[in-house]
């Protein structure tokens, strides 16, 4: 390591270095006959860092640019693990080859191949020498762990960068925990503790007693742990929509309600994500999830009892609300004065939950509820009805899925259909799994 370090700052300064959100292949594209330039690392799978000569490196970057591709240029000495270290591998195998080697007692994975390296790799000095000047496949590292069951990373550092590269190769939705054990400006004590009490958690075998010395074991409390919610959540927390000058909603999409000032109009807010309603993840067309249009339907009846008006009388939707696969979005139903003839104008709003900057509000559905009387439906003495046919439906949701409509449990409650005439009759039933809410809802969006 000192020789290593010590032979790079004796070459000479100058090279740059830039991250992009490509893909290996694409940036392996653009080096094909450039000189000066190399792939410096491969940190997942769309984040590379280019290294070299600026005169070989900037254009290539340009391009990429040109593409709508995201870069960044760091801030380094040198142009490590590019042509440029190239000067300095003749000296540093002369150190490797007086070191005397020892086969690892602990698994390693190799950052020049992104597997489990072997231990005659570890024990020839020209595997060292390949580390200096090839590119760091740290992304491919991270799989191969994940691959061989590792469920908990412990990131031995100055900050957490390399536990943030981590999360981005991970699994979407798999319980994998990245736990840096220091954090930049953060106490040191209280992190390495922390980053400790996380693996506990987790199940890693933490020795403590090193750190414990003088302490006893306690027998942990027999009740239950009790658990206060302070944030204020989608259809929860009367208390603290109270105090911020509105009323809970107690409706699953909206938390809660305001009235206007200098009117008769309401306006209804909420906020929609995978996290808090992980049913509309059912609900996707073309591979992206999208609020269902049902749910609209749902909004505006709300905000139509809101002010005692039960009938929606009117609904045009205007654009689609994707739900994102991370973060939020803020949802307003906005309810307006009364006209003459008693209709009141409903739409729907909603923009990008962002880290304190203001989104613009998008509107997705507008029109009208009113205070009309409800109509009776009409009564089913039998059932299935008389002289109905039996429909098979058996395939029904495999032909949508071929036609772009992903629909996944909750959205898969049709158990029959029958045909009489110009009438059809379904049965339809929400699965077991959604039923909790559906009290809460005029009529669940997925039912519907």
């Amino acid at each position: 390591m000192a020789a290593r370090g010590r032979l790079m700052d004796a070459l000479p300064a100058g090279g740059v270095m830039v991250a992009v959100q490509a893909t290996e292949a694409e940036v392996r594209e653009l080096l094909d006959g450039v000189e000066g330039a190399g792939i410096a690392a491969v940190n997942g799978p769309r984040a590379v860092v280019l290294s070299g000569t600026d005169v070989a490196v900037l254009p290539i970057v340009e391009t990429l640019r040109g593409r709508g591709v995201k870069t960044k240029q760091l801030q380094v000495s040198h142009a490590f693990h590019s042509p440029l270290m190239e000067p300095m591998l003749e000296e540093f195998q002369r150190v490797a080859e007086v070191l005397d080697y020892e086969a690892p007692r602990i698994a390693v994975v190799s950052n020049v191949t992104g597997a489990v390296a072997s231990a005659q790799d570890l024990c020839t000095p020209g595997y060292w020498v390949r580390h200096v000047r090839e590119a760091v496949r740290f992304g491919d590292g991270v799989e191969a762990l994940v691959n061989a069951g590792v469920s908990s990373f412990v990131e031995l550092g100055p900050d957490g960068v390399l536990s943030a590269m981590a999360r981005e190769v991970l699994p979407e939705g798999a319980d994998i925990a990245c736990v840096p054990v220091m954090r930049r400006d953060r106490d040191e004590v209280r992190e390495f503790l922390t980053g400790l009490a996380r693996m506990t958690v987790r199940g890693v075998d933490v020795t403590w007693e090193p750190l414990t010395a003088g302490g006893r074991r306690v027998e942990l409390p027999t009740y239950a742990f009790q658990r206060r919610w302070f944030w204020l959540e989608s259809g929860h927390q009367a208390t603290d929509a109270a105090g911020l000058g509105q009323s809970a909603a107690d409706h699953p999409l909206v938390g809660a309600v305001v009235g206007l000032a200098g009117g008769d109009g309401s306006v209804l807010t909420g906020r929609l994500s995978l996290k808090s309603h992980p049913w509309l993840a059912d609900h996707a067309v073309a591979d992206v999830v999208l609020l269902p249009g049902t749910a609209f339907v749902e909004l505006a009846v709300r905000a139509g009892d809101q002010v005692g008006c039960g009938r929606l009388e009117e609904l045009t939707l205007e654009a689609p609300l994707v739900v994102p696969e991370r973060g939020a979005v803020q949802v307003q139903v906005v309810v307006g004065a009364a006209e003459a003839s008693g209709v009141r104008p409903v739409s729907v709003y909603s923009r990008a939950e962002g880290d304190g900057v203001e989104e613009a509000w998008t509107r997705h559905a507008t029109g009208f509820v009113t205070g009309g009387a409800d109509t009776d439906g009409t009564g089913m003495e039998t059932w299935p009805p008389t002289g109905a046919v039996a429909v098979d439906v058996s395939d029904v949701y495999e032909t949508m899925a071929g036609q772009g409509y992903g629909y996944g449990p909750v959205f898969q409650g049709l158990r029959s259909v029958w045909r009489r005439a110009d009438e059809v009759f379904a049965e339809v039933v929400l699965p077991e799994g959604a039923q909790a809410d559906a009290q809460r809802f005029g009529l669940h969006p997925a039912l519907l």
